[in-house]
């Protein structure tokens, strides 16, 4: 099965092609450009690489986040339309579930993605598996329920606070390296293991996971109020 992936949550992002579990080329692109801007550009160019054409692809897989709300919903337009237009299927894959698969799947794994303003987009996992639901909050907050406990960090979020889980949880918070390794490869690896074990869901039920609230539906609630 070959898979093309793309990943919009940061502002880098990163695109992939993979054949039955190996991923055979990944691109990261540098930050400068928006997403808009970029694609179906740069996914073309990776196909050019490799030289494959966009009718050879069996599976398209797209991250739904957490990550920027317009980078997502970018992201996974750009790939519902491709799908659409080849007539393949899509899967969505959480960028926390692909920064979990890189960490390693035995143990304690905080999965951090800076979500700004103070904050990082959270999720814990324990060999392998989701263990608490996605959320949003301080570090320090977040780092207080992780005490006791051997946990490695990895993500956006944890190479921004990398001094503090040091400060915090001593030599029982451990940073991977890279903390923020590129996601799409990933992302098409796990996208083809859903496709085999059964049937998915069609392109137009792929949902971005958001986590917090835009600021417009903030915006738009304090209005209400008044």
């Amino acid at each position: 099965m070959l898979v093309l992936a793309l990943d919009t949550t940061t502002p880098p992002g990163s695109c992939a092609i993979a054949r039955d579990g190996i991923v055979l080329a990944e691109d990261v692109n540098p930050a400068g450009q928006d997403h808009g801007e970029r694609l179906p550009r740069e996914l073309m160019a990776l196909l050019d690489r490799v030289g494959m054409s966009l009718n050879a692809i069996d599976l398209f897989a797209v991250a739904t986040g957490p990550g920027s709300f317009t980078g997502l919903r970018i992201g996974i337009a750009t790939m519902q339309g491709l799908a659409f237009a080849e007539g393949k299927g899509l899967i969505g894959v959480s960028g926390f579930d692909a920064l979990a698969h890189l960490a390693g799947r035995d143990g304690r794994v905080a999965t951090w993605v800076d979500a700004w303003r103070g904050e990082v987009f959270a999720a814990l996992y324990h060999d392998g598996r989701e263990v608490d639901e996605p959320t949003v909050g301080t570090p320090e907050r977040l780092l207080e329920r992780l005490r006791g406990a051997s946990t490695r960090f990895i993500g956006g979020g944890a190479a921004t606070y990398r001094d503090l889980i040091t400060r915090a949880l001593g030599d029982a918070g451990h940073v991977a390296d890279p903390a923020t390794p590129p996601l799409a490869g990933t992302i098409a690896v796990i996208a083809g293991e859903v496709a085999a074990a059964g049937p998915s869901p069609g392109p137009d039920a792929i949902r971005p996971l958001y986590v917090r609230r835009s600021d417009a539906e903030i915006a738009k609630d304090g209005r209400a109020a008044c």
